[in-house]
């Protein structure tokens, strides 16, 4: 699950505040249970533990459904996510002009993967999942959503900075996860970012996340596949390369060679990672962010 700071996660936060709600979580982590039992765990009345749920239901947090019991059917609660990431307001750098370009996902410029593997638009697949050759159908400049499991993209951009202008940090944000049939939010995948051929570093993606429906996500794709990524924001400045703040690589500033006429952006999965689970690449029509993949250079 991915929150926001904004009004519509809200009802997660007002959810979470709550001591005995977070002992529900815990007891739902290691396994389905129902009211009564709850009730006898949390040493509460079963009318206080149902109205406990009901939060954490409409939070999306648990799930509950019923099932024959001995005597009629029982309510069961499901722990249905097991992460949750908040994105904070991005900081703007007032001090720095900058060039900002957004590139679509089927905007590729290369590729070279394996299967599981596809394309969609925001109305239909594009040809048949798990063919590759499928990659350079004309329709793919209209991908809304992407995703294999070994091999790389690649992305590329014109470099409009002037020879006066003085590049300060490269920054670039795009929504992802990993690749799973079906879905699995426990699937951790290596995914190594390119710039120009120098490697930026790799981060683990968690898992391919089908808990909640994304935001974006189209009516007609399917519940059970992946709905949403992570929204991951890769700086390049003076001192190294980070992702959301935390290190990734030495590569700085420096390393680039900011006369280039383009830039040439590559997301891959290496077949000798220690995490080989694929990557899932979504565009502004689906996931939970508005926004294709953004290069933003800012100069002096």
């Amino acid at each position: 699950m991915q929150l926001t700071i904004d009004q519509s996660s809200l009802v997660v936060y007002q959810a979470l505040a709550s001591e005995v709600r977070i002992k529900i979580i815990q007891l739902l982590s290691n396994n389905k249970m129902n009211i009564k039992d709850l009730a006898k765990e949390l040493e509460i009345s079963s009318p206080i533990v149902i109205k406990h749920i009901q939060k954490l239901e409409d939070a999306g947090i648990i799930k509950t459904e019923k099932i024959p019991g001995k005597s009629g059917y029982q309510k069961i609660s499901i722990l249905k996510v097991d992460h949750i990431e908040i994105n904070f307001p991005k900081k703007i750098f007032h001090s720095f002009a900058s060039y900002e370009t957004s590139v679509p996902i089927g905007h590729y410029t290369d590729y070279d993967l394996k299967p599981t593997c596809g394309l969609a638009t925001e109305k239909e697949f594009i040809g048949r999942v798990d063919e590759p050759k499928y990659f350079m159908d004309p329709k793919r400049v209209d991908a809304e959503i992407l995703w294999f499991t070994e091999g790389f993209v690649q992305y590329n951009i014109a470099n409009f900075l002037k020879k006066e202008e003085t590049l300060q940090q490269f920054e670039i944000s795009l929504e992802l996860s990993s690749e799973f049939p079906f879905s699995n939010d426990v699937w951790p995948s290596d995914i190594t970012f390119s710039l120009n051929g120098l490697e930026l570093g790799t981060w683990t993606s968690p898992g391919d996340f089908a808990d909640t429906r994304g935001k974006f996500t189209p009516e007609w794709w399917p519940h059970n596949i992946n709905q949403y990524g992570l929204l991951k924001t890769i700086r390049i400045t003076n001192h190294g390369t980070y992702i959301d703040g935390d290190p990734l690589s030495p590569v700085s500033v420096e390393d680039l060679d900011a006369s280039c006429d383009r830039w040439t952006f590559r997301i891959e999965v290496k077949d000798d990672g220690k995490h080989v689970g694929g990557a899932t690449i979504f565009g502004k029509k689906f996931g939970n962010h508005d926004q294709d993949i953004m290069f933003k250079l800012y100069y002096l």
